[in-house]
C-alpha cells in the first residue's frame, strides 16, 4: 500500500505541476465567465432604440402604431418622395411606407433603409402590422381582440410529487437537466482522464522508464497508483473549475456592470416579446411578473430535488465509472507500443459509453422507469451515465443498491483483467497485439 501511495503522489504532483494543467485550470473559468457575461454585455451595447418614420396613405394605422420597447414611430405627411428626402436627412433606422390598401388584401407595404435592414427589425414591424390588421378584421366582423383573448385557453399543469415526505412541487425540465448535466460531466471525465492514463502508460513504456519502476514495484501497484493518481488530478481540476468559475463570473460581472447571460426562461420570454413586436408598459409589467413567478417555481422545484442523494450518487458513479474504464484504458496502453495501435482496442470500450450517452437522451428521459432504462442503469458499463439520468426522477433503493454493487464488482473484474494484461504487456515491445494474444495473456504465469 505504501508503494501505491508513492505512485499516486508521483502521478498527481507530476501532472498538477505541468504548465498545461495550470493554464487550462485558470483559462477555463475565464472562458466560462466570458461565455456567460459576453451575451449580456453585447445586449447592453446593442440596446439602442430604433426610430421608424411612417408614411401611412391608407389611414388604417393612424394613431395605432404605439411606441414599443426599443422601437419608436414618427408619423410623416406628404408624398413618398418628400418622405424619402426627409428620411435621408435624419439618422433614423428606417422609413415605413403604407400605400392605400384594404384590410382584406394588405399588399404593397415597403420598408426603406439606408442600408440592409436587420431581420429583427423587419420581423418586429411585420408582427406589429399583422396584429393591427387582425384587430381591424375582428372589429369588421363584430368581434374584438379582448373578446378573442378571453376565448383563448392557456393551460399550465402544476406537477406534484406524492413522496413519503409529503407533496412536493416538481418540474420535468429541472429534473431532466439535473440528471443530464451530471451524466455529461461523467461521460467527458471518463474519456478525458481515461485517455490520459493510456497515454501515460504508452509514454513510460516507449521511453523504457517503466523498466526501472517495475524493478521496485509490482505491475498491479503501478497500474493502480497511476489510475488513482490521475483520478485525484481530475477531481482537483474539477473542484478548482467550480470555485474559480464562480469567482471569475462574479468579478467580470462586477467589472463590466452587467449580469450573467439570461437564463433559458428569460431567453424564451425575451424572444416571445420581440416576436410580438414589443409590449406596452402594462403588458411588460405582467410579463415580468409572470417571468418572476416562473423563476420562483423553477427555484422551488430545484430545492425539492433530492440534492444530497444526487450529489452522493454523482460522486460514486463519477469515481466508479472512471475506475472501471480507467483500468481498461491502462491495459490498452500496456498492450501497444504507440498511440496509433490503440484504435482497434478503443472501439469496444467506447461503444458502451457512447450508447449509454445516446440512449439517455432518446429513451431514458422519455421513460426513466422503463425496461431499457432499468437494465442500462444496472449493467456496470452503462450505469454511471444512465443511472445518473434516472436518479433525479426517483429510483427505488434496491435498484440503486444493486446498480452500485454491480459497479463495484465490475470495477474489480475489469481491474483483474487489466492487471493480467498490464503485467505482460508493460515489458513487451515490437509485437503486434490482437485479441487472441490478449486472451492468452490472461492465463500467463509471470
Amino acid at each position: 500500500m505504501h508503494k501505491i501511495w508513492l505512485i499516486i503522489q508521483r502521478e498527481y504532483l507530476t501532472r498538477v505541476r505541468k504548465k498545461s494543467f495550470i493554464i487550462m485550470t485558470l483559462l477555463t473559468p475565464l472562458l466560462l465567465a466570458a461565455f456567460m457575461i459576453l451575451p449580456g454585455l453585447l445586449i447592453t451595447m446593442s440596446g439602442d432604440e430604433e426610430t421608424v418614420m411612417v408614411l401611412d396613405e391608407s389611414g388604417l394605422f393612424t394613431g395605432k402604431l404605439e411606441n414599443k420597447e426599443g422601437m419608436k414611430f414618427v408619423p410623416l405627411a406628404g408624398s413618398l418622395e418628400q418622405a424619402k428626402e426627409v428620411y435621408q436627412e435624419t439618422d433614423n433606422t428606417a422609413l415605413l411606407y403604407i400605400p392605400k390598401i384594404s384590410i382584406d388584401d394588405p399588399q404593397g407595404i415597403t420598408l426603406y433603409g439606408k442600408k440592409n435592414t436587420s431581420l429583427q427589425t423587419q420581423v418586429r414591424l411585420e408582427n406589429i402590422l399583422e396584429k393591427e390588421i387582425e384587430n381591424q378584421r375582428f372589429i369588421a366582423s363584430g368581434l374584438d381582440r379582448e373578446t378573442l383573448d378571453k376565448i383563448e385557453a392557456n393551460i399550465k399543469l402544476s406537477t406534484i410529487n406524492l413522496s413519503d415526505e409529503g407533496e412536493k412541487d416538481n418540474n420535468a425540465i429541472i429534473t431532466s437537466a439535473a440528471g443530464v448535466v451530471a451524466a455529461v460531466i461523467i461521460y467527458f471525465f471518463i474519456f478525458l482522464y481515461g485517455v490520459q492514463i493510456m497515454r501515460g502508460v504508452i509514454e513510460e513504456k516507449t521511453s523504457r522508464i517503466v523498466e526501472v519502476i517495475i524493478s521496485s514495484v509490482k505491475p498491479f501497484q503501478l497500474m493502480m497508483g497511476k489510475i488513482i493518481g490521475i483520478a485525484a488530478v481530475g477531481l482537483t481540476q474539477f473542484l478548482l473549475w467550480i470555485v474559480l468559475s464562480f469567482v471569475a463570473v462574479t468579478a467580470v460581472s462586477a467589472a463590466f456592470g452587467v449580469d450573467a447571460a439570461p437564463s433559458p426562461m428569460e431567453h424564451y420570454e425575451a424572444g416571445k416579446i420581440a416576436a410580438e413586436g414589443g409590449s406596452t408598459d402594462a403588458e411588460a409589467a405582467a410579463e415580468k411578473n409572470e417571468l418572476a413567478n416562473t423563476i420562483q417555481d423553477v427555484k422551488q422545484s430545484f430545492e425539492n430535488l433530492p440534492l444530497l442523494l444526487i450529489l452522493g450518487c454523482f460522486l460514486f458513479y463519477f469515481l466508479g465509472g472512471y475506475l472501471l474504464y480507467g483500468s481498461l484504458f491502462g491495459a490498452i496502453g500496456a498492450a501497444v507500443d504507440n498511440e496509433t495501435d490503440t484504435q482497434q482496442f478503443m472501439m469496444p470500450i467506447t461503444i458502451p459509453l457512447v450508447i449509454s450517452f445516446i440512449m439517455s437522451y432518446s429513451v431514458v428521459l422519455k421513460n426513466p422507469d422503463g425496461a431499457v432504462a432499468f437494465w442500462m442503469s444496472i449493467i456496470p458499463f452503462t450505469s454511471p451515465i444512465v443511472m445518473m439520468v434516472r436518479v433525479p426522477f426517483g429510483v427505488p433503493a434496491w435498484e440503486l443498491a444493486l446498480s452500485m454493487g454491480l459497479l463495484v464488482l465490475g470495477f474489480i473484474f475489469t481491474t483483474w483483467i487489466a492487471a493480467r494484461i498490464y503485467r505482460v504487456g508493460i515489458l513487451m515491445y515490437g509485437k503486434k497485439i490482437n485479441y487472441k494474444e490478449l486472451s492468452k495473456w490472461l492465463f500467463y504465469r509471470v
